[in-house]
């Protein structure tokens, strides 16, 4: 493909904006940290561009600020306009960095994934004098295409198609031979009146038709903050908090949550499903002081809040107002619904799902032995449903997102880990009375499933490598499988780690995700909590908390379960041991479930986890490379490939 240019309208007011746009530019809005335009700058980057053209307008030594700091400074020429001259009039204005080639514009409030490269590559086997990216977008459709997809008329979007016509959307991007610069008139003009123009002087419009592809623009503040929204489902994020933000304890938190660079936010405050956005150049503050700490349906900003509607922000049906929560790996929805005065949280299982009994009968089980699992409210066992306390969107894994003292981390994490001996000890000596759990043992068996889970779903799904001998590699596992079937065995939770931990006001916590609890070694929770590929704890506070955990145990002096096995006295020789077998188990275990998750359920957003993993796993078969040569030679493998 020959080099183009690009050029990025961002000269726009916002003014459906306002009042947000009186304090930031519209290209400068912030999306999890990164202005929108910086997301159209890296998704043009893998082009094979030479210039790039920008318009500004609308505060313009704000936009020359932020563009002189950029990575592609270099690259871009600016256009400023002291009236502005639309998307017509801007290319005109110009034409010097555009005549000689094909260019791109690519409007500068579009966040999207749509292939630029195969939209060029259309366009230029076509040879249109213009490509438009277009989709089947009601709220916008107004291009009246033919059955062979090319463009006829704009028409507004009341006005139904005749024949085999079809109305389709803009989407802000296209691309134009240098050949249309000669139908735009001087001065103010709109593209669109050169498009029909271009019709009637018999040029090929076409359109290329991105449907199925993620967009969003950042028009109103309700295409905002959806656009925020999405792109933390995007993510598998339920809280953004920018790293510059060093005071948001204490914060009660629901739904989606986004602190932005430079907030300032009230101790205590509650949020719920709104946007912090920076103070301003004055540097007044984000939020007054002397307001009730209170953001719910919101976007706030320095000295003013815009309210959302949450039905059209989220997506939600105007007869289905239940919000999908959670996103996790596990097939059961959850979902946030209103009940009488107060918000309660609706768990829908599948038919035949073996967890539904056993979520129902843990839950019982574990809150009558004082674990804090979400209170049990109501079951409808013929529709597969349970309805729990509504314990709110914190994890431990959002609450660490805010940076914090050592002493403030290890807290919460010697809390955390005050409810793991409980269920070590006070629950396993109560087994007798939940029949359902005593059946569940973690055995050579499951031991082994999560070693194959990791070979399948993460070495070969993932990183492709052939695996020569697997019969030596096999025996390995199988040895450490024995050794971990081998360890004194107690109640265990099995996924014990930050995202199923939830953080409430006042820091009481709720352990949820329970469900899959059974009969296993101790230390592979105490690995699931401490070595987290979700949050990486330091060495140093790791092993304090280690000590922790051991000396919490050994106040018990016992271990008893409640199975006839007896009394064992506990070992810290032996559990060190357990540790590192338990240790090369669960990130194993999570390898596998990140391959599987990101490639077969499409939640590619685990694959994020999945450098963090490698590295906690390299770090576990470091201890025993001798005893385990050929795991040790595929890890570095893995590491070498990566």
């Amino acid at each position: 493909m020959s080099k183009l240019n690009v050029f990025i309208p961002a000269a726009g007011l916002g003014e459906r904006l306002r009042p947000i746009t009186d304090h930031i530019p519209k290209p400068l809005l912030p999306v999890l940290g990164k202005p929108v335009l910086q997301y159209v700058l890296e998704n043009i980057s893998c082009l094979p561009f030479d210039r790039i053209g920008m318009n500004i307008y609308h505060k313009i030594e704000e936009m020359k600020e932020w563009i002189a700091k950029c990575q592609f400074n270099d690259k871009i020429t600016l256009f400023p306009e002291t009236d502005m001259l639309g998307t017509g009039g801007a290319l005109k204005n110009a034409r010097e960095l555009l005549r000689d080639r094909p260019f791109l514009v690519h409007n500068a409030d579009i966040l999207s994934d749509i292939n630029l490269q195969m939209l060029i590559e259309y366009h230029i086997s076509e040879k249109n004098l213009a490509t438009l990216a277009v989709h089947d977008y009601p709220e916008f459709n107004c291009l009246v295409t033919d059955g062979h997809g090319t463009l006829v008329t704009v028409k507004d979007r009341q006005t139904l198609p005749s024949g085999d016509e079809q109305k389709m959307a803009f989407t802000g991007i296209a691309v134009y031979e240098p050949e249309f610069l000669n139908l735009l008139p001087e001065g103010p003009s709109g593209v669109v009146d050169s498009w029909r123009k271009a019709i009637r002087s018999g040029y090929r419009i076409g359109t290329f038709d991105v449907g199925g592809c993620r967009w969003s623009d950042i028009g109103t503040p309700s295409s905002y903050a959806a656009a925020v929204f999405d792109a933390m489902k995007a993510e598998g994020e339920t809280v953004f908090i920018h790293p510059s933000i060093k005071n948001c304890r204490d914060l009660a938190i629901q739904g989606y949550v986004v602190i932005e660079n430079n907030c300032e936010v009230e101790k205590g405050a509650a949020l719920k499903n709104c946007i912090l956005l920076p103070r301003d150049e004055k540097g007044k503050s984000t939020t007054d002081i002397n307001e009730v700490p209170v953001y719910q349906n919101c976007i706030a900003g320095p000295g003013f809040r815009i309210d959302l509607d949450l039905i059209r922000v989220l997506g939600l049906s105007g007869q289905d107002k239940r919000q999908l929560i959670g996103t996790g790996g596990s097939d059961r929805k959850f979902y946030r619904i209103k009940n009488a005065n107060e918000s309660v949280v609706l768990m829908q299982c599948q038919n035949g799902d073996p967890d539904f009994k056993r979520q129902i009968e843990y839950a019982r089980f574990f809150k009558k032995l004082s674990i804090p699992v979400p209170e049990l409210l109501s079951v409808d066992n013929a529709k597969m449903q349970a309805q729990f306390e509504d314990t709110g969107d914190l994890s431990l894994y959002s609450y660490l997102k805010c940076p914090s003292e050592d002493k403030k981390i290890e807290s919460i994490y010697q809390n955390v880990i005050d409810v793991l001996v409980l269920i070590h000890t006070s629950v396993s000596e109560h087994l007798e009375e939940c029949p359902m759990l005593k059946e569940r043992i973690f055995d050579y068996e499951h031991f082994r499933w999560e070693t194959n889970y990791f070979v399948e779903r993460f070495v070969k799904a993932v990183t492709k490598i052939v695996i020569s001998d697997n019969s030596k590699l096999e025996n390995e596992l199988g040895a450490i499988a024995l050794r971990a079937d081998s360890f004194f065995k107690t109640v265990i939770h099995r996924d014990f780690q930050s995202q199923n931990i939830m953080v409430m006001r006042q820091r009481e916590l709720r352990i949820i995700d329970y469900q899959g609890a059974r009969i296993g070694p101790p230390a592979y929770d105490v690995a699931s909590l401490l070595w987290d590929p979700y949050y990486s704890i330091d060495a140093g506070l790791r092993e304090g908390l280690l000590e922790y955990y051991v000396s919490e145990i050994e106040k018990r002096g016992l271990f008893s379960i409640g199975t006839g096995t007896g009394e064992i006295t506990f070992n810290r020789g032996q559990f060190r041991e357990s540790l590192i077998v338990c240790r090369l188990q669960r990130h194993m275990q999570a390898l596998g479930a990140y391959g599987f998750l990101s490639t077969v359920k499409g939640k590619k957003y685990f694959s994020k986890y999945i450098p963090e993993g490698v590295r906690l796993l390299k770090e576990d078969i470091l201890i025993v490379k001798d005893e385990y040569p050929e795991l040790y030679k595929l890890i570095m493998t893995i590491l070498s490939d990566r």
